[in-house]
């Protein structure tokens, strides 16, 4: 039996360049970074570093960089911390966002009686930024948070643009930018984002390691006490591995990033231009079909089959070896269908089934070919 991998979108595998620094630095580095003796001077002179490389990918100062254990803490310690210390009164978001954002909102609500307003989004998933400026106009003390790319429909928000908007209107902006670090380039100097969330297991590092950049004087405070790590932002050992191989798996995306792009941009259009060639009732969700506006690592499909075989079908692709998912990997082990498609699909495609398909540079044209066939196979059986 083959065995297919995409799901990049859900994690990726670490690249062996990654592999090979964490070990080096497992066995030579285990000082704490806390500590004053040599060997956590070595640490703490490792960990600054990396803050620093990171930083400079995104024109920002290393001490606007917050090391977290992935995207979900640095959304939360963001919208959290905005609504307990910086006066937000009001949460401008949507329903298409990852639920580390829908939920922390829904929760800031019940414990802060926050508003929570959802910008409209159109039947394609992409924001309406005209009903977005109405909110803005609106809105007393406001924190916006918006993707830059969607999770599970590949749609590109002008981060830009959202930006420079909340700017004007003197409102608090955060992206969850977890699908496109490591993708594509930001460069934050130009960029008035307040808060910005990543995580490494998304561009080929480790898992539980990610960041928050936290525009300087932003007034943010702590969610995690204890010790004065992170500059006080968030306490406790930092995991000096994983920051490495955060760092190294960093490098190497944005090294081979225009090289990478482009090889994965062709996998995709090929795999959508095969599919509608083999078959051709096969529907493609929000943008993702969308080379220009939609992320060049995924594509969302809707399946033209009878709703009572639908279930079947995640079984037969994970039989046939072949991983994906039904929407977000967070989502893939529950009976729910997807909030974000339930936002933009009718009825009756949402009684079909639907499949997430991510790519990476270790994916190759004959696994796409393989993938088409079994679907193909499972549509005509």
């Amino acid at each position: 039996m083959k065995s297919v991998y995409l799901d990049n979108a859900a994690t990726t595998a670490l690249r062996p360049q990654v592999i090979d620094r964490m070990t080096e630095v497992l066995k030579e580095n285990f000082g704490n970074a806390s500590s004053t003796h040599s060997f956590g001077r070595s640490s703490k002179a490792l960990l600054e570093q990396c803050r620093k490389n990171i930083a400079s990918y995104f024109n920002v100062s290393p001490g606007e960089i917050v090391f977290t254990s992935g995207g979900t803490e640095a959304d939360n310690l963001a919208l959290r911390s905005a609504v307990r210390d910086l006066g937000v009164t009001e949460i401008i978001t949507s329903r298409i966002e990852h639920h580390a954002v829908i939920h922390t909102a829904e929760q800031l609500q019940n414990e802060y009686g926050i508003k929570i307003n959802f910008v409209e989004v159109d039947i394609n998933g992409f924001i309406n930024y005209d009903h977005l400026e109405e909110l803005l106009k609106r809105s007393d003390k406001a924190l916006v948070s918006l993707m830059h790319i969607n999770n599970e429909i590949g749609n590109i928000l002008d981060i830009e643009k959202v930006a420079k908007l909340c700017e004007s209107y003197g409102a608090l902006f955060h992206t969850d930018t977890v699908q496109s670090i490591g993708h594509f380039k930001l460069d934050l100097d130009k960029i008035p984002v307040d808060f910005l969330a990543a995580s490494a297991h998304k561009f080929h590092g480790p898992k539980g390691v990610g960041f928050c950049f936290i525009r300087k004087e932003s007034g943010l405070k702590p969610l995690i006490f204890g010790g004065e790590q992170e500059r006080g932002y968030r306490a406790g050992t930092e995991s000096i591995h994983n920051i490495v191989g955060m760092d190294e798996a960093l490098g190497q995306a944005y090294k081979k990033l225009e090289k990478e792009h482009e090889y994965v941009l062709g996998l995709k259009s090929y795999f959508i231009e095969r599919l509608q060639h083999i078959i051709p009732r096969v529907g493609f969700n929000g943008g993702c079909n969308d080379l220009e506006n939609s992320t060049y690592t995924l594509v969302n499909i809707c399946l033209p089959i009878n709703p009572e075989k639908a279930p079947m079908l995640q079984f037969q692709l994970d039989l046939k070896g072949i991983a994906c998912s039904k929407g977000s990997a967070c989502q893939s082990g529950s009976s729910q269908q997807s909030h974000v498609l339930s936002a933009i699909l009718n009825k009756d495609d949402l009684m079909k089934p639907s499949v997430r398909f991510s790519f990476s540079s270790f994916n190759t044209k004959e696994e796409l070919d393989y993938v088409i066939d079994v679907l193909n196979e499972f549509v005509n059986s």
